[in-house]
This record gives C-alpha cells, sequence and structure tokens, in this order.
C-alpha cells in the first residue's frame, strides 16, 4: 500500500489525492452579494449538510491552490453575510462549471453562464431558478483554516427557508431522489450522475441489535461465495431462523434440486448454497438466505 505523508506533497498533490479519493462530493452552487449589490454566483465542493437542529449547511471557498488569492464568494459573505446554496442537477451542470471561471470581480456569473435570477425572500442574494433546490442562508461564521495557497475557509451557514421545485416531489410531498437527477464531483475533469440506473437501498440498521459479522457461522464468515456486502446483511438480522423454518424451507423446490443433486458432495452443496444465498441477498430476501446457508 502507497503510503505517503502530506508534509511531503505540495498542494497540488494533496488537491489530486484527496479529491480523487474522497468523492463523489456535492456541490454547493453559492451566489452571494458584495456591500454594493453585485452579485456572484460559484460552485464549491467541499460541502455538506452538518446539522439539522439548527439547520446548518458548510462550505469551503479555498484559497486558490496556484498563488493563494481568495475567491470572490468569501470576500463577499464577510460584507454581507448572506447566501444561497443552489443544489445542482444535470441539467446545469455545464454552466455550473461555466460559472466556476475567474471573471473580473463585479461581473455577473448568472449573465455569463446563462442562468435564471430570482428574487430570494429573506435574503439578498438570488436564487438559480433552473435549480430544483435553493436554499436561502444566513452565514454564522467562517473559520479561516490556513493562510497558504490551498488553505480551506468553513462557512457556517445556516439554513433559513428550503425552496423546492414541486416536480421533484413525490405523492406525498417529500422529493422523489429519483427525480432530483443529481449529479457530484469527483476528481479532475470527473463528475457522476445519480439516476435510477445507480441508486440501491441499504437497510438501516436494525433498530435493536443486529447479530453482526461475528455471529455467524464459521462457514459463511468464511465463505468463498460471500462478500462483505453479503455479510453485513446478514449480521444486520436480528435472530436466527429457527429450526423449524429452516427445515420447511429446505423442502422447497429450488433447494430440494439443489440438495437432491448434492447428495453425498457436501463441497458441491456448500458451494451451490452459497451461490443461492448470494442470489437471495441480491433480492432483499435476506431472511431466505440465512436459511439456505443454516441448512445441513
Amino acid at each position: 500500500m502507497l503510503s505517503l505523508n502530506t508534509s511531503d506533497l505540495t498542494p497540488v498533490q494533496i488537491q489530486s489525492y484527496l479529491n480523487t479519493a474522497i468523492a463523489p462530493r456535492p456541490i454547493c452552487f453559492a451566489s452571494t452579494v458584495d456591500k454594493d449589490g453585485n452579485v456572484n454566483l460559484s460552485p464549491f465542493s467541499y460541502f455538506n449538510i452538518f446539522s439539522v437542529n439548527p439547520a446548518i449547511c458548510v462550505f469551503s471557498p479555498s484559497r486558490r491552490v496556484r498563488d493563494s488569492t481568495t475567491k470572490h464568494t468569501l470576500e463577499n459573505i464577510k460584507e454581507v453575510p448572506e447566501c444561497v446554496i443552489n443544489i445542482v442537477n444535470h441539467d446545469i451542470v455545464q454552466q455550473t462549471s461555466l460559472s466556476s471561471v475567474e471573471y473580473a470581480k463585479g461581473i455577473n456569473e448568472f449573465t455569463k453562464c446563462g442562468l435564471t435570477p430570482i428574487p430570494s425572500q429573506l435574503v439578498k442574494p438570488p436564487r438559480v431558478a433552473e435549480s430544483y433546490v435553493q436554499l436561502e442562508c444566513l452565514v454564522k461564521d467562517i473559520y479561516p483554516l490556513g493562510d497558504g495557497a490551498g488553505a480551506g475557509n468553513l462557512v457556517i451557514a445556516e439554513v433559513k427557508i428550503i425552496h423546492i421545485n414541486e416536480s421533484v416531489l413525490n405523492e406525498d410531498g417529500r422529493i422523489d431522489q429519483a427525480k432530483m437527477d443529481l449529479v457530484a464531483r469527483l476528481g479532475g475533469d470527473l463528475y457522476c450522475r445519480i439516476t435510477m440506473d445507480n441508486l440501491f437501498k441499504v437497510a438501516k440498521p436494525n433498530t435493536k441489535l443486529g447479530l453482526g459479522v461475528d455471529m455467524l457461522p464459521f462457514h459463511v464468515r468464511n465463505s468463498k461465495i460471500l462478500t462483505g456486502n453479503c455479510l453485513g446483511k446478514l449480521g444486520n438480522l436480528e435472530s436466527f431462523p429457527s429450526d423449524a423454518d429452516i427445515e420447511t424451507y429446505a423442502q422447497s423446490p429450488e433447494i430440494k434440486d439443489i440438495l437432491d443433486a448434492t447428495i453425498g458432495d457436501s463441497q458441491t452443496r456448500e458451494l451451490q448454497l452459497h451461490l443461492k444465498a448470494q442470489q437471495l441477498l441480491a433480492e432483499e430476501r435476506v431472511m431466505e438466505a440465512m436459511m439456505v446457508l443454516l441448512i445441513e
């Protein structure tokens, strides 16, 4: 394994390694204004939600790696401690990228990248109409993390108003994740797009106590077929199935066929049962997978 001391690396090298490894990152598309009312719009991928009570988002307009200069966003929020965090969807990703061009102070990136400004209700900076979710925020604090090239400036922004385009809501009035068509930042020129094709579910950890991987039988924990993700699903079960349930399940046609075909061949039987459990786990039939694995 390659091990690197950050003290031996340049800021450019550190940025390259971390931006590529810590990904994907959501994008804060921040609109701000200076004391004279000049609007700025710029994206930042050092961004996330940090609290819901109070509702806090944090993002970092870092110093430029090449010369340590600060960005207009940082300068603006020091003068007017307000911002709108516009969430980036695929339809506006190219315009979002264009807004990161280093235009001179006073140039309005809304105009340059062709996006539509609409008035906010509470704060002075405008919202991006094309963004499905817009967060009006008051800047509570700014923490400089250093004064050298690439140093971050941690912006603590309290969300006061959440605007949501109704087209991304489901029938219950909640955001439908699939309709958001979000994009996220990777390293270099790379982004990723969140679509139905790459969405998957992970069951929330058991509200009681999951068994844990350590409680699984040895042959399951050391399976050549089951992955760590498979073991994680099994370990999240609250209890083992009963002997009666296992015996009943073993008589089901799909399992009985495996058992009948492997009489006298324990090695092949274990292989086939583990393959069957793997299939069931992929179908989220976790308890059935556990029963298969406990058949003797």
